[in-house]
């Protein structure tokens, strides 16, 4: 066990295993859509998408997590007057760019962030090693048969609530914050389990904004490490959060910074996840996140 509390082990992915905890591994986001709060529309077209992937992994990304579909709030998953992207239309954006990245760099790890099973089964026919779904298996009853079948990686992340919703949830004291992401971590667990998903395929994700009010990821990162009582290695998506964009206003006039003023903010979050703890933390941009990470492992080595 390292001093930060994580541990060694291997992620049993589709095809192959990946070692975790020796160093922190970069997961670089390219996202498909139209209207994702970081590059929404950049990477629509399927040659712009394969050409970004193709960066991140030449910046140093260990491996790559494709989203077709953005759950932010006001997003089509998150508005009740917009239909969401269906699995087809999902699949229609996600297949292609696999295909590319594949034949490009055909030893590429791809993860593919979708909580629809039938889009979970084509992709992982398509060459995916793993699902990254934000729901933790709980808005599809079929994901995670989908999973078991296939033998593949899984990433479970805590949501509290839907897209919808966030807006108007109450914010919840330290305590019943915490409780409330591992008592939602470990029903994800449960039905992994219950799959027949062994173990050692599983990636836990407390959920960084993900239905959390500004300030309570903070507290989130600050006890970060309670989560991994539950047995998994952990992943921290913090890059680009509207929350950092929240506390550096004061340096902004007042609004929340915008989207691409965050990156010093998010390497800054991104070296205290893994200092407390995360094995994978999950980014747009890769090389500086790869620099940051060298620094907080060497940080955790020296204790």
């Amino acid at each position: 066990m390292t001093p930060s509390g994580r541990t060694i082990s291997h992620w049993t992915l589709r095809t192959r295993s990946l070692d975790l905890g020796r160093r922190t591994l970069v997961m670089g986001v390219v996202n498909i859509t139209q209207d994702s709060f970081s590059d929404g529309g950049r990477f629509l077209d399927p040659e712009a998408a394969v050409a970004q992937a193709l960066t991140l992994l030449d910046d140093g990304a260990d491996l790559l997590d494709l989203g077709a579909e953005s759950t932010r709030p006001g997003s089509r998953a998150g508005n009740p007057t917009e239909a969401e992207v269906t699995a087809e239309e999902e699949q229609a954006r996600l297949l292609p760019v696999i295909e590319g990245i594949l034949k490009y760099r055909p030893d590429a790890i791809l993860s593919a962030d979708t909580y629809k099973s039938d889009t979970a089964r084509a992709v992982l026919l398509a060459g995916a090693e793993i699902i990254n779904d934000v729901s933790g298996f709980t808005w599809d009853g079929a994901m995670p048969h989908v999973c078991a079948k296939s033998g593949c990686g899984v990433v479970l992340m805590h949501t509290r609530g839907r897209p919808e919703e966030w807006r108007a949830q109450a914010k919840l004291p330290p305590d019943t914050l915490i409780e409330t992401i591992r008592a939602g971590l470990s029903e994800s667990l449960a039905i992994a389990a219950r799959a027949g998903i062994v173990a050692e395929a599983v990636i836990l994700d407390p959920g960084y904004g993900f239905g959390k009010k500004f300030d309570e990821n903070y507290t989130m990162l600050a006890r970060q490490e309670e989560f991994l009582a539950l047995g998994c290695p952990l992943l921290a998506g913090l890059s680009r959060k509207s929350f950092l964009g929240h506390t550096l206003a004061p340096l902004f006039g007042g609004d929340a910074a915008p989207v691409e003023s965050r990156e010093i903010a998010g390497i800054a979050a991104l070296v205290t996840a893994i200092l407390h703890g995360a094995s994978i933390v999950r980014v747009h941009d890769a090389r500086p996140a790869v620099e940051a990470a060298r620094i907080a492992d060497a940080v955790l080595a020296g204790n």
